[in-house]
């Protein structure tokens, strides 16, 4: 009897081929929170008008300093992979002997394509732009959309920020954003981060070391009982920006300063003057709390952090320090907006009623004082059709400017310096020391000078000059052969 055939084994038959469909992933339909974009929209709209200032105050030759003309030839030495020679300064001047400020270097690939001081001034308008994301960011996280949203603008528009914005450029504009990414980090608990962003603030000015100090130690006092390891970073931070403003001001800047010191001591007095211009400090501080924050700014520890830069204007004895003008209150800015913003976190949960419904009302009121304030401040310009429409002027001292070659040694006062340092080796007037331009270009609308061609030879008595035009009040002196 023939055996039963068996069955192979299961595992050696083949297995049938059979695709399987791959489904893709689910979409993520999940609602997202609202306003996510809010910073970045309200971002751009400060860098339309902040740009829009500056380029329509440019355009308008209404530069207010030198200051522009000097940064503008330290990027283009660094544009150039040269020593940050400033001559407006002084011939042969290195800039890192008056300022140390070597990050203006990160402006040097932008001005390498575009060789203009318009390049720096849309740079500036960028930046300070730029800080209004973590202040937005950072209270909108804290306090919901709207607030955070009315926060924002109270801060894009602060008087600190558009005076800033009015002075043409100014190196501190990197530092801005520095110190407003810094405390958005501190405030969300981010230790690490906040140190980081702290930082780089010794690379901005010899000064913000001890901001970057001042950071570190806010840091040092949230963090002592959640995160010991964070503790002692903190503090070796600010041991850090402590040492490096001793040793910029020491070592650094006299070093390559001609002079072989640090030219500010001088506007610090012999005495002690903290206590001058008393009412002119009480302004500023006025100006800086009260309409920035009502005052609940106070109750933040993030508001020692404007201590050192307080310090230095008030102890100073040049009274150009002590008031709201130019671009020295800009750094305190995200500082106040930050502060207000912890504190207005941390009134929200008081036992007292009071507070609670002061810190209600205070966002709204802060932003209707900065957006009312700015009728009467820079940015209040930009309703005025005139500042869209070119001066008479301007045209035709262009063309007398540009008389002046490439490449020209050209000695000059404010007005012609920002149309000249792209393209001539510009010194600032009677500070020429032993050289002798090949022109002299004056702006003379308030007749500072009475007979410019005699002006020009009590500056250089062993050459003649000849008037080569002259529009408006711009006078241009050519060197005889």
């Amino acid at each position: 009897m023939p055996h039963a055939q068996q069955d192979a084994p299961t595992s050696l038959l083949p297995r049938p081929s059979i695709q399987v469909p791959v489904t893709p992933p689910p979409l993520d339909r999940r609602p997202r929170p609202p306003g996510r974009r809010d910073p970045y929209l309200l971002a751009t709209a400060l860098f339309a008008v902040y740009a829009a200032l500056s380029i329509t105050r440019y355009e308008h030759l209404a530069t207010r300093s030198w200051d522009l003309g000097i940064f503008e030839q330290a990027v283009r030495a660094y544009a150039h992979l040269q020593a940050p020679v400033v001559d407006l300064k002084g011939p042969g001047f290195n800039i890192l002997g008056d300022h140390f400020s070597p990050v203006l270097v990160l402006l040097a690939p932008v001005y390498r394509l575009f060789p203009s001081p318009l390049t720096l001034l849309v740079a500036q308008a960028a930046l300070f732009a730029l800080s209004a994301v973590p202040v937005t960011r950072a209270a909108a996280g804290l306090l919901g959309r709207r607030l955070g949203l009315a926060l924002g603008i109270a801060y894009g528009v602060s008087w600190g920020l558009q005076r800033a914005v009015d002075f043409d450029f100014h190196e501190i504009c990197f530092a801005v954003p520095l110190i407003a990414f810094s405390l958005e980090a501190l405030l969300a608990g981010r230790w690490r981060p906040a140190l980081l962003w702290a930082l780089p603030l010794v690379l901005v000015k010899e000064d913000l070391g001890m901001t970057a100090a001042a950071i570190a130690l806010v840091v040092a006092v949230r963090s002592r009982r959640s995160s010991p390891r964070t503790l002692r970073y903190a503090l070796a931070v600010a041991v850090l920006g402590i040492a490096a403003t001793l040793v910029t001001l020491t070592v650094v800047i006299p070093s390559f300063n001609t002079s072989g010191g640090y030219d500010y001591w001088t506007k610090v007095d012999s005495g002690f003057s903290l206590f001058d211009g008393t009412g002119t400090k009480l302004r500023t501080l006025a100006w800086l709390l009260i309409p920035t924050s009502g005052l609940l700014a106070l109750r933040s520890p993030l508001l020692a952090v404007a201590l050192p830069t307080l310090g230095w204007r008030f102890y100073s004895a040049d009274d150009h320090y002590w008031g709201t003008d130019w671009h020295y209150s800009a750094v305190l800015m995200p500082i106040v907006a930050l502060a207000l913003v912890d504190a207005l976190a941390l009134a929200r949960v008081s036992s007292r009623p009071w507070l609670r419904s002061y810190a209600q009302h205070v966002p709204a009121a802060v932003a209707g004082a900065a957006l009312a304030l700015t009728t009467t401040l820079p940015l209040s310009t930009l309703t005025e059709s005139a500042t869209y429409d070119t001066p008479e002027g301007v045209p035709r001292i262009e063309r007398a400017l540009d008389r002046i070659p490439d490449d020209a040694t050209v000695e000059a006062d404010i007005g012609p310096i920002s149309r000249l340092t792209s393209r001539c080796r510009v010194f600032w007037i009677g500070n020429t020391r032993g050289v002798t331009p090949d022109y002299i270009a004056l702006n003379n609308t308030s007749r500072w000078v009475g007979d410019v061609q005699a002006y020009a030879r009590r500056l250089h008595p062993n050459a003649r000059y000849t008037i080569d035009d002259a529009a408006y009040g711009y006078v241009v002196l050519k060197r005889s052969s």
